[in-house]
């Protein structure tokens, strides 16, 4: 079954939360959204923002062949297998290739060295993703060639519409209940709906 945060993703800024000083009108990221402007960046922030969601939005708008990894889990094969994986389809001319790297900072300076000639030569647009200060956590060479955008933690108002998306009826009560336990982190608001769904299932099914 799919996820319920997958399930409300958005897939455009027009339906995307918070974040404003990077997708408000005229900021960076909405104006190299709309010119669908090609560079590789790094999107550093808590957990639960929509770094994810807004590399897809990212690549979707530029039509590209899009590649998810996560650091904790991949290696130098992962991206090797990447670059030399082409896909054919109806013959119309794909986007860039892109490569997200969830916890970028995870990957070792090794792993980051290998990477480095890819994002240089540009056979691979690198979307990394991290909690960390990047500044201490990628190597310089890689770091010179991504822009660094910081992402905040989510306002009350702004977990409040990601709940009003899940579709499930609540007392404002539990709504700000939710707010507060999220701490600014949609996927723990999201988790915490999902989950409290799935036990109501549970029990309805044993009465």
């Amino acid at each position: 079954m799919e996820p319920l945060a997958s399930k409300i993703r958005p897939e455009n800024l027009t339906d995307f939360v918070g974040q404003e000083h990077l997708v408000g009108p005229n900021k960076p990221l909405a104006v190299a959204i709309k010119q669908k402007h090609i560079f590789s960046f790094i999107l550093w922030g808590p957990p639960g923002v929509g770094k994810t969601t807004l590399a897809k939005i990212y690549a979707r708008a530029l039509n590209a062949d899009y590649h998810e990894l996560s650091a904790v889990s991949a290696g130098k094969d992962d991206i090797r297998k990447i670059v030399d994986t082409s896909i054919k389809g109806t013959g119309e001319l794909l986007g860039p290739k892109i490569l997200f790297l969830d916890e970028i900072h995870r990957f070792n300076k090794a792993q980051q060295d290998f990477l480095l000639p890819y994002v240089e030569s540009g056979r691979l647009v690198l979307i990394g993703a991290t909690t960390e200060n990047p500044s201490f956590e990628v190597i310089s060479p890689l770091l010179s060639r991504c822009r660094v955008f910081v992402m905040e933690n989510l306002k009350d108002d702004d977990i409040k519409k990601i709940i009003k998306r899940t579709g499930y009826k609540m007392k404002k009560d539990a709504v700000d209940w939710l707010i507060r336990m999220s701490g600014g982190d949609a996927r723990q608001a999201i988790a915490m709906i999902e989950n409290t769904s799935s036990i109501k299932k549970i029990f309805k099914s044993l009465v």
